[in-house]
């Protein structure tokens, strides 16, 4: 084989893109990990003092132990244990450079990028879900105090803040930014908290809202955004608050179009599941391979780390062997 040309690249530099990428490179493979931001991306923006609801054994890859200081480990130390995974590895990894193209030639991939092209015998996509939120899709949206990422609770201090959603994400958002200083409501569509929080977080939340110092806005939905005011369409009728900020945690979904664009079949109903072989991950399009949630579709709630860690050594497995270099 040529050398400039590898026997995979691995699109996504999350924990799973990097699970890939050590089978990679002990099967001996010619391997590339490529990712569009920073290492790990998705968890760099979860919000800086995020707990995991995992504990830190079921984060771990590689079989490199993830020591954390409590039972649940911290954004933080995430973004540290995956720094030593790639240095521990030495892996291969392209960061801050997004695909821009592929093009399958006979049984030869080429892969345009932001900064290069290159080539390959197979590709692994391991692209997560959290690069495109779901919109609210009510006028407003487009104007800067509206926020799809949430980050640091010090931003908001002393402002109105107003958070949509009821799952982990929305809550964390909702109880930092009120111990922060912040007028805080919440507009949820349903009719309570989701039973998919934190279980130590839940009442909490649910507390600060019986008590008054968080406002909350069940069954309801954001009908306009303005400078400085919401109107919110409640059970009640229109309410309009003052309001600062927007923290719109409405989820994310994964980029599906880019799958389509590779040929690679989705299911037409609402699951939108990718079509790939259940054994060895490869898709209808011969030498694409997914990994980790990417594999869900719209599910993503079903494939985490712990869960979807192994798809990487089937992987490799299959292309190891196609390449003659199995056990």
């Amino acid at each position: 084989m040529k050398k400039n040309i590898y026997d995979v690249i691995i699109i996504g530099g999350g924990p799973i893109g990097l699970a890939c990428g050590i089978q990679a490179k002990k099967a001996g493979l010619q391997y590339l990990i490529i990712e569009k931001g920073v290492l790990v991306n998705s968890l760099y923006n979860y919000p800086v003092n995020m707990t995991f609801f995992s504990t830190s054994e079921r984060l771990e890859i590689g079989n490199v132990p993830f020591v954390s200081n409590n039972n649940k480990p911290t954004r933080n130390e995430a973004l540290e244990y995956y720094r030593r995974i790639v240095t521990s590895f030495n892996l291969n990894v392209h960061l801050f450079e997004k695909v821009t193209g592929v093009k399958k030639t006979r049984k030869i991939f080429k892969i345009t990028t932001s900064k290069s092209s290159y080539e390959t015998l197979n590709i692994i996509v391991a692209t997560g879900f959290y690069d495109i939120p779901f919109l609210l899709n009510v006028p407003g949206e487009n104007l800067p105090k509206v926020k799809h990422y949430y980050d640091d609770p010090h931003f908001y201090a002393f402002q109105n803040v107003l958070v949509v959603g009821a799952a982990n994400s929305a809550i964390d958002a909702a109880l930092e930014t009120w111990r922060k200083g912040a007028t805080v409501t919440m507009v949820i569509r349903g009719d309570k908290i989701s039973d998919r929080v934190k279980y130590w977080v839940k009442p909490d939340i649910e507390n600060r809202i019986q008590e008054g110092s968080i406002t909350a806005y069940f069954n309801s939905v954001i009908k306009e955004i303005r400078e400085h005011e919401v109107d919110i369409s409640t059970p009640e009728g229109i309410v309009t608050v003052t309001n600062d900020w927007i923290i719109a945690m409405t989820g994310y979904q994964p980029n599906l179009q880019f799958l389509r664009q590779l040929g690679i079949r989705i299911s037409d109903d609402e699951v939108c599941k990718p079509t790939y072989n259940e054994i060895n991950y490869e898709t209808n399009v011969k030498g694409i391979y997914l990994a980790g949630v990417i594999c869900g579709g719209m599910n993503t709630h079903l494939l985490f780390i712990e869960n979807s860690r192994e798809h990487a050594k089937k992987i490799i497995k299959d292309i190891a062997k196609k390449a003659g270099k199995s056990d």
